[in-house]
């Protein structure tokens, strides 16, 4: 047993894979190809199809489906009803399920409640998708997007605060909280520096970031009883 809490109402189908100390909560439905890391919050009404890859500490909020070919890495945030889709074109009268388009979010990025993200898209590491934002191209590392579609408004720190840094040209700046450094340099926003920014427990050190491959999360016998 790895400490994983499945409320009654939840469905896991045979074959799932969920690491130890995550929780699944009410009218969730995780198909049996998932593969879901250590750590991790399912929120009500969440579902994951079967080819989705999800990794430690990711927090999954209300009303959220994670479609097949969609990638999770290291302490995602998925806010409250966000959208992922996997079809650029879909229409019911055609089948494309050979036409997936891959989505990747990278470690410690955050999708703001009811944000919608198209497929085929790579989200830079920890990247601030602002509530109801509509993401339709790939998204740079710390940066923070806001608007339908979405545009490049500022940079955000691992800690999520707005960082003092202009869109383009070259800068540097400090986490107002943490006092992590950032430097921008060729249209990247780089950390220079620590500061005290401490990752929580439940996440995976700095190399881990391909979850795809290097993912740690095993079949486990899933517990009837859920902890009030």
């Amino acid at each position: 047993m790895n400490d994983v809490s499945v409320h009654p109402t939840a469905i896991v189908d045979p074959g799932a894979s969920i690491g130890a100390g995550s929780r699944i909560w009410h009218w969730v439905h995780v198909c049996a190809g998932a593969r879901i890391g250590r750590q991790c919050s399912l929120g009500q009404n969440v579902f994951v199809g079967n080819d989705v890859v999800i990794g430690d500490n990711v927090k999954v909020q209300n009303n959220v489906s994670i479609y097949d070919s969609v990638r999770l890495e290291d302490d995602v945030f998925c806010g409250p009803s966000m959208v992922f889709t996997n079809v650029y074109n879909p229409r019911a009268a055609v089948t494309r399920k050979t036409e997936y388009r891959p989505t990747l979010v990278r470690r410690g990025a955050t999708l703001g409640a009811n944000c919608t993200v198209v497929c085929g898209i790579t989200i830079g590491e920890n990247a601030f998708v602002a509530a109801g934002a509509v993401i339709n191209r790939d998204v740079l590392p710390f940066a923070l997007m806001a608007g339908v579609p979405a545009r490049h408004i500022g940079w955000m720190s691992r800690h999520g605060e707005r960082l003092d840094l202009p869109l383009s040209g070259e800068g540097e700046t400090a986490c107002p909280v943490t006092g992590e450094r950032y430097r921008l340099l060729g249209g990247q926003c780089l950390r220079t520096g620590m500061g005290s920014f401490h990752p929580p427990s439940g996440s995976m050190p700095e190399r881990r970031r391909l979850i795809p491959l290097r993912i740690v999360a095993q079949r486990v016998a899933l517990s009837p009883v859920f902890p009030p």
